[in-house]
């Protein structure tokens, strides 16, 4: 097939410095680039899943979470608003 392609500076560059280093042909390596291109888009990345692991913080004797505003005020003081 052919047809007319417009290629930003930067990617024109990146094509032909592939072609100096490969040696193919220009046609020859923006097709191989969009092939290489297109498989990785479809190949999936497995990634571990995130996990949070809890530590327990605690309270200091006396406080509770029972009361919120009585345990801010405990913590931080009368103007903790």
């Amino acid at each position: 097939m052919r047809t007319t392609l417009t290629l930003d500076d930067d990617v024109a560059k990146l094509v032909r410095e592939e072609v100096r280093r490969t040696g193919n042909s220009f046609k020859g390596t923006v097709n191989q680039l969009l092939r290489q291109g297109f498989i990785a888009g479809k190949q999936q990345v497995k990634h571990k899943p995130f996990v949070v692991k809890p530590i327990a913080l605690g309270l200091p004797a006396g406080l509770s979470y029972d009361c919120i505003p009585e345990l801010l005020e405990k913590l931080d003081g009368p103007d903790w608003l």
